[in-house]
């Protein structure tokens, strides 16, 4: 097999890996950050009886290590990139010329050259590629964590992972330690997750500055996109910006509408922003130039409720269910088009644990645990079954020992609220 290896032997490489040293990480330890992480997975691999894991999905590849390359590519792709982890040694497999991303990161041992063992890549041989490069993994697991090493997996294709069963190994899915591992952030951290809330925060105050009717929601939304992007977020994960109409239901794809005057505009951030941490709250504003009417108040007034209620009720040591059954009630005219959730896991993305609500929980939920450290994002969608507008609310929330710190800053709408 080819060795599209063409930097290897270039010696001017030193300084341009991609360790995030950039501006909003001044004042912040990414050293200790990555070292955090890495020791959490271990942890938990440990704890789940994982000796091996091999991660493809980028975002758990830059959760362990640090290293960034190509982040949405790579999400269809695998495995195009990949991470192999056992107790004592990491090694990432970097794309084709791109092993220089991975150099300098203490969280990586050794930087191998990928294998890519996809159909796009492959063609008619795909099944050939993925016994070799299952050939090759499982003895190298073998060597690094013995013969019938139980081995995670997440996001990998479904012939490679058979390959690997065939090989000899167990297999288990990954992705319980994994999330587990990303749902407690350390103090250091959570410098990481506001400084991306901060940058995201600027992007939504210069949208709602350029609110206009007459203007598209894609123009509108691509304020956001521009002013975080510009600060060193990697990208927006949905197109979740409607006006008017288009605010019920909810989830329409930000389109070329015009914005009327006199609209609701809402929108959700889902921002993956600096140092790929999640900005993730959601505000619903009014296009003007008159003043909101008051069913638009209204619908405004109870979302908001919904939100303060339920971070008021978070703490540290409450059960899932328990979350559910002390919620906010969801009027029964507002319930048919609710959010799927009541509140979520959030960090370099969407993550565990989703917290549903008390009439979806028989179910759809799971019981856990709400542990110090968890940042979650309260959510609330608020918009009659055939009515005219919605409103979407949400914010972001550090658990404490002692309750709640609110991460979100960005202000409500005054004039909504009245």
């Amino acid at each position: 097999m080819a060795n599209f290896d063409w930097h290897a032997e270039r010696s001017d490489l030193d300084g341009i890996a991609l360790l995030d040293r950039t501006p909003e990480g001044e004042g912040i330890d990414l050293k200790a950050v990555r070292l955090y992480r890495l020791g959490r997975v271990r942890e938990q691999m440990a704890h789940f009886g994982v000796d091996a894991v091999i991660l493809s999905d980028p975002i758990n590849i830059r959760y362990t290590t640090g290293a960034r390359n190509m982040q949405v590519f790579c999400q269809r792709n695998a495995p195009s990139r990949y991470l192999l982890l056992t107790a004592a040694r990491s090694i990432l497999f970097e794309f084709t010329g791109c092993l220089h991303l991975g150099q300098g990161l203490e969280t990586i041992d050794e930087v191998r050259p990928a294998k890519t063992a996809s159909f796009v890549a492959t063609g008619p041989g795909i099944q050939a590629r993925e016994k070799a490069w299952a050939i090759e993994m499982a003895d190298l697991v073998k060597e690094l964590a013995g013969k019938g090493a139980t081995v995670g997996l997440e996001r990998l294709n479904a012939g490679t992972a058979i390959a690997l069963q065939d090989c000899g190994l167990r297999i288990v899915d990954a992705q319980q330690p994994v999330e587990m591992a990303r749902s407690v952030k350390s103090s250091e951290e959570m410098k990481c997750v506001n400084a991306s809330l901060r940058a995201t925060e600027t992007g939504v105050a210069r949208l709602r500055d350029a609110i206009r009717p007459g203007m598209t929601e894609n123009e509108l939304w691509s304020v956001l996109h521009q002013s975080v992007i510009a600060q060193n977020a990697d990208y927006c994960e949905t197109r979740l910006l409607n006006a008017g109409a288009r605010t019920n239901p909810w989830f329409q794809e930000t389109s070329s509408n015009v914005i009327g005057e006199n609209e609701l505009i809402a929108l959700d951030t889902d921002v993956v922003g600096c140092h790929g941490y999640y900005s993730d709250f959601s505000r619903t504003f009014h296009s003007g130039p008159g003043n909101p009417t008051e069913a638009q108040r209204e619908l405004y007034k109870v979302a908001y409720e919904q939100v303060q209620n339920n971070m008021d009720i978070l703490h540290a040591g409450m059960s899932f269910r328990d979350y559910a059954e002390r919620a906010w009630d969801i009027p029964n005219k507002y319930y048919e088009n609710r959010y799927y959730l009541s509140a979520h896991g959030c960090g370099m993305t969407g993550e565990y644990p989703y917290l549903y609500h008390k009439g979806d929980f028989p179910d759809a939920g799971y019981d856990g645990e709400i542990v110090a450290g968890m940042t979650i994002c309260v959510e609330s969608y608020i918009g009659a079954a055939g009515g005219c507008e919605g409103v979407k609310l949400e914010q972001q929330v550090l658990v404490t020992e002692k309750g709640i710190e609110l991460l979100s800053r960005f202000p409500f709408e005054e004039e909504l609220l009245r």
